[in-house]
């Protein structure tokens, strides 16, 4: 039904009901029966947060509005002990929402590449051997080498106190996306545990290229996220880094009460 179509049923039954009240003493001489009251329904309840953030203090700086938060969010983030060169690596404008639409899409088998915060990685796609029998080549990940290495360099606690000064415009960002009850906190660690599950299998990892793209040879590895096959394709050294950040940054934003518990469980399952 369109939206156009909505007022005039809602117009239609109004009138039905106001007909039906006029003319029913005049067809139906008898008393009708006292209408059935009923309770009105129990509001939806909201999600429970299971990860919330710390509320800003009282003293703390008045954000800018997320339209307007590019310049002191960037300067923000190239500030952070261990992010000297990341401005490089960034798309600038509207860094805030395309962080929190691509964490939202990193469980999903396709990320939107328009709203990636990072600009392409240079460099080609590396593979051993032809068409008939290809593998990922194990230097495939030097591609990804240079923002390893900044990754590596960060400091997770710094980068934390800058998400929780900013959380108000992450959670309005993750609200536009069309989620008005939901928390980007808890996403962030729902993601956060995602990644934290790729499967390692052994290498070389076999691939195939049924049209254009190549693809994991593996109809289960190909199946995963996008998220999750980014991790195998960078390579297990790479891999190994990025999921000691996810684990710090983990770590810091799981403030639910099993949040020590699920760390820890991380931890020896790795």
């Amino acid at each position: 039904m369109s939206n156009k179509a909505i007022p005039v049923l809602a117009a239609f039954l109004l009138l039905g009901s106001a007909a039906a009240w006029y003319w029913w003493p005049r067809i139906a001489p008898t008393a009708a029966p006292p209408p059935t009251v009923t309770a009105p329904a129990a509001p939806e309840p909201e999600p429970a947060i299971a990860n919330p953030v710390p509320a800003p203090a009282a003293d703390a700086p008045v954000l800018p509005a997320l339209a307007d938060s590019d310049a002191p969010f960037n300067a923000a983030l190239a500030a952070v002990p261990g992010a000297g060169g990341i401005s490089s690596y960034l798309q600038p404008d509207n860094l805030i929402r395309h962080i929190v639409a691509t964490v939202d899409n990193l469980p999903r088998h396709r990320l939107a590449v328009e709203l990636r915060p990072l600009k392409p990685t240079a460099g080609a796609f590396l593979v051993t051997g032809g068409d008939e029998q290809s593998t990922l080549d194990e230097h495939n990940g030097a591609r990804y080498a240079p923002l390893v290495a900044l990754l590596g360099q960060l400091d997770m606690h710094a980068v934390n106190g800058l998400y929780q000064h900013f959380y108000p415009l992450f959670q309005r960002a993750y609200q536009d996306l069309g989620y008005p009850q939901g928390y980007f906190n808890d996403r962030l660690v729902s993601v956060i545990d995602h990644l934290l599950a790729t499967p390692r299998p052994a290498a070389p990892l076999p691939l195939v290229r049924p049209k254009v793209f190549w693809e994991f040879a593996d109809p289960e590895l190909e199946a995963r996220s996008a998220g999750q096959r980014l991790l195998l394709r960078i390579g297990s050294d790479a891999a190994a880094v990025v999921e000691r950040k996810l684990r710090e940054l983990r770590a810091l934003v799981a403030t639910g009460p099993a949040a020590g518990h699920a760390t820890a469980q991380h931890a020896a399952n790795q």
